[in-house]
């Protein structure tokens, strides 16, 4: 799929797996390794920017994937997200969506609502919520219907 396919179909919280097609280099080869892994790999859908005017120059839309938290001891200290236009040249695929029932945690700046963290129930949203604090925090429960429409997306792919 391409990522227009994406950034049109995938709801926020689902699991995306992007990949330039290359196979991996063996496992003695670290650099090659880490180089291969910057364009093969998977992350959480988290936001969608539709093209917009900053100052006098128009940024593409794109998506944005949470690929993962570093630190020790319970305590983040680096969290990873990568942001990809719609030219790019990669590969996507939807893994799996939120299933109805989870809650999205959201929060929304300049415009732009940016899923924080995606949760089993509301007791789980809520419990999370407590511990992390946002600014404008809400909670989105995940409809039956979305499930339902990506596995026709699936049937007809």
């Amino acid at each position: 799929m391409s990522a227009l396919h994406i950034f049109e179909h995938a709801p926020l919280g689902a699991l995306i797996h992007f990949s330039d097609g290359t196979p991996r280099p063996p496992a003695r080869f670290n650099r090659k390794v880490s180089a291969w892994e910057n364009y093969n790999g998977s992350g959480r859908l988290t936001a969608k920017q539709p093209r917009r005017l900053i100052g006098n120059h128009w940024m593409p839309a794109g998506f944005q994937l949470h690929l993962g938290n570093y630190g020790s001891g319970g305590v983040t200290i680096l969290t990873v997200t990568r942001h990809y236009q719609l030219t790019s040249p990669l590969t996507f695929e939807i893994i799996e969506v939120p299933q109805a029932g989870m809650v999205r945690v959201l929060t929304e700046w300049n415009d732009t609502v940016e899923s924080r963290h995606l949760a089993a129930n509301m007791v789980a949203a809520e419990a999370w919520a407590a511990e992390h604090r946002y600014s404008g925090m809400r909670f989105e429960v995940v409809e039956a219907g979305e499930a339902d429409r990506f596995l026709e997306l699936r049937r007809a792919a």
